[in-house]
C-alpha cells in the first residue's frame, strides 16, 4: 500500500460543544449562589406562591461575585416541596441578566438521593455519549445565611437549547410531572408521556405541557411512530439521539423516564431543520432509586431491578418509542451497541465508582456545613455501598451498579462481540510524486466478521453528515480484495479542503463506532495534510 498519513486528531475544539462543561457546570468547583431578598418572609411569600400559580418573588442573585439585580424566584416544581421546609429546591430566573449564557437557574434538592451524587453522576456519563443536561453542585444562601449545598443542574431553556442546537426558537414538550389517571372522553388512559398517538389536541393537552411554543414535535413524533413509515420516523425523528437516550436509562436503571412507570421526565425539542430530539430531564432518581417500570403493577425489588431486560418494552405497544424503533434490525444493533459502551467504559471498568466517590470527596465539606439535607452524615456515608430508609429503601449506588453490570455482562449486551476498527488511514501523496491528490482516500482495518462498513463524513463543523459505504474489493485504496482492509473515496467540492469523519461497522449481532465517543470526536485532515 502506498504511504499512509494516520490522523487521529480527534477534534475536540470547537466540534465537543456538545460535551463541552461552562464553568458554571464544571464539576471540579463548587459554585456559589447568593440570594437576597428585602424583607425577612421570604419563606411565607415563596410558600405562597407555590400554591398560588407561577408567579416569582423578586431578589438580587449573586452567582459567584457576579451581581444580578431583579431576578424572579420561586420554589421549583416536584414533590420535594414542604411548606416552611428547610430544603425546597429553586428555581431562579434571571430575565434579560444572563450568566455566563444562562437566564435560568436550576437548584434541586436531591430528594431520595442519600448519596447527593445521582444527578451529576448520571448527568456526566450521559454526556460523555450524546447532548444531555450538565450538573454540579452550589452552596446557596438567602439573605447571607446558609440554606444549603444543592444540586445544579443545566435547565432545559434557552441557555441549553442554544449551547446544544446553536437556537432556541422551535417548540419545546415535556410531559406533565404528575400525570392523572384521569383523562377525558375519547383519549387513551394512561397514556402519559408514551407518545400514543391522540386523536385531538385536548388529548394532548392532558399529557403534555408547551415549554416553547406548541406540541408540534410531540404530534409530529407520535404520528411518523405510528404510521409505521421508517423513513417519515426517520426524517422526524433524531434516530441517534433517541437510541442513546434509551440505552443510557436501561444501562443505570434510570425508571423516572419514558422507560419507566409514567414515561416522563424528558423534553422533545423540535429543531430548526424541523427534526424532533429528545432531551434527558431530571436524573435525582437514576440507579434504581425510582422502582417501577411501567410493566408491574408494584415496585421491583433490587435484585428484580440489577435484572432488568435490556428489551425492556420492546415488545410493548403502548411505548412505541421503544418498540418501534427496535423493531428495526440496525436500530437495535445499535441500541445494543450503546448499551455495551456505556456499560463497559463506565461500569465495568470501575469509573463509575470512583467517579462517585470522587464527587463526593470534593463535596465533604461543604455537605458537612449543611444541617438541613434530607440524610444523616452516617447514612451519606453508606449511601454507595447499602440500601438506605426504611420506606423508600434507596439502593446503594454501586453497589447496585456493581450488581447490575454482572447481570448485563453475561448478557448478549457484552457476550456479542462487536466488530474491531483499527488502522484508520488517509491515503497520502506518493513521495516524490508531483501529482497532487485532491480527494479523500479513508481506509481502515475491520476485523471481527464485519458485515457492512461505512464511513460517514462532512466538510464543516455544522453540517450534516453524510454516508458512503467503504468496500474491500481492491479498488478504493484498502490493498487487495477481501482482505480485511475497507477504503473509500471522498470527494470534496472546490473551496472544501478539510473532512471530519468516523466509522460505523456492522457485524451480523451488533455495531460498533470509530471513534467511539463519535458524536463528539472525529477523525480529521486536510488536502493539505494528505499532500505534504
Amino acid at each position: 500500500m502506498k504511504r499512509d498519513l494516520t490522523f487521529l486528531f480527534l477534534c475536540l475544539v470547537p466540534f465537543l460543544l456538545g460535551a463541552q462543561s461552562n464553568n458554571f457546570y464544571a464539576t471540579d468547583q463548587i459554585q456559589e449562589v447568593r440570594i437576597s431578598f428585602s424583607g425577612d418572609n421570604w419563606k411565607y411569600l415563596l410558600d405562597s406562591l407555590r400554591y398560588n400559580g407561577d408567579e416569582l418573588l423578586t431578589g438580587a442573585v449573586n452567582i459567584n461575585g457576579t451581581q444580578i439585580e431583579g431576578a424572579g424566584i420561586r420554589y421549583r416544581d416536584g414533590r420535594s416541596f414542604t411548606p416552611n421546609g428547610r430544603r425546597n429546591g429553586l428555581y431562579i430566573n434571571l430575565g434579560q441578566n444572563a450568566y455566563e449564557g444562562y437566564n435560568v437557574i436550576d437548584l434541586s434538592s436531591a430528594l431520595r438521593d442519600p448519596s447527593l451524587v445521582r444527578e451529576v453522576l448520571a448527568s456526566e456519563i450521559a454526556g460523555t455519549y450524546f447532548d444531555a443536561p450538565q450538573a454540579n453542585f452550589a452552596k446557596v444562601y438567602i439573605n447571607d445565611e446558609l440554606y444549603g449545598l444543592f444540586v445544579n443542574k443545566e435547565a432545559v431553556a434557552k441557555g441549553y437549547l442554544e449551547r446544544v442546537f446553536g437556537e432556541s426558537g422551535g417548540a419545546l414538550a415535556m410531559p406533565h410531572n404528575d400525570p392523572s389517571d384521569i383523562v377525558p372522553t375519547g383519549c387513551i388512559k394512561k397514556a402519559y408521556g408514551s407518545l400514543q398517538e391522540e386523536q385531538s389536541n385536548e388529548c394532548n393537552d392532558n399529557n403534555w405541557i408547551s415549554v416553547n411554543g406548541s406540541l408540534d414535535p410531540v404530534m409530529k413524533v407520535a404520528s411518523a411512530l405510528s404510521s409505521g413509515d421508517a423513513t417519515m420516523l426517520a426524517n422526524n425523528l433524531d434516530i441517534d439521539a433517541t437510541l442513546w437516550m434509551l440505552a443510557f436509562n436501561n444501562v443505570i436503571v434510570n425508571l423516572s423516564s419514558y422507560s419507566g412507570q409514567y414515561s416522563n421526565n424528558y423534553y422533545l425539542y423540535q429543531k430548526a431543520d424541523g427534526q424532533v430530539s429528545p432531551i434527558l430531564g431530571d436524573l435525582n432518581l437514576a440507579f434504581g432509586s425510582f422502582k417501577n417500570p411501567g410493566v408491574t403493577v408494584s415496585d421491583l425489588r433490587t435484585p428484580q431491578l440489577m435484572s432488568l431486560t435490556p428489551d425492556l418494552h420492546k415488545d410493548n405497544e403502548k411505548r412505541p418509542l421503544i418498540s418501534k424503533i427496535l423493531s428495526n434490525d440496525m436500530y437495535y444493533k445499535q441500541y445494543l451497541s450503546h448499551m455495551r459502551s456505556i456499560l463497559v467504559e463506565w461500569v465495568l471498568s470501575g469509573k463509575l465508582e470512583n467517579r462517585a466517590r470522587a464527587l463526593q470527596s470534593a463535596i465533604a465539606e461543604a455537605r458537612g456545613e449543611d444541617d438541613g439535607q434530607y440524610y444523616s452524615a452516617d447514612e451519606h456515608g453508606r449511601s454507595l455501598s447499602e440500601t438506605i430508609g426504611n420506606r423508600s429503601r434507596i439502593p446503594g449506588l454501586v453497589r447496585f451498579m456493581d450488581g447490575r453490570g454482572s447481570f448485563l455482562e453475561s448478557n448478549e449486551v457484552y457476550t456479542m462481540l462487536p466488530p474491531v476498527v483499527s488502522n484508520v488511514a488517509v491515503e497520502g501523496r506518493e513521495r516524490f510524486s508531483s501529482t497532487q491528490i485532491n480527494e479523500f482516500r479513508i481506509h481502515a482495518q475491520i476485523d471481527g466478521f464485519p458485515k457492512s462498513v461505512y464511513l460517514y463524513y462532512r466538510f464543516g463543523p455544522g453540517q450534516e453528515f453524510q454516508m458512503t459505504n467503504m468496500l474491500n474489493d481492491g479498488e478504493h485504496y484498502d490493498d487487495q480484495a477481501n482482505d480485511a482492509i475497507f477504503g473509500a473515496i471522498v470527494k470534496p467540492k472546490a473551496g472544501q479542503d478539510r473532512v471530519e469523519y468516523y466509522i460505523m461497522v456492522e457485524n451480523a449481532k451488533t455495531v460498533s463506532y470509530s471513534p467511539a465517543q463519535y458524536n463528539f470526536e472525529h477523525y480529521s485532515t486536510t488536502l493539505r495534510e494528505v499532500n505534504k
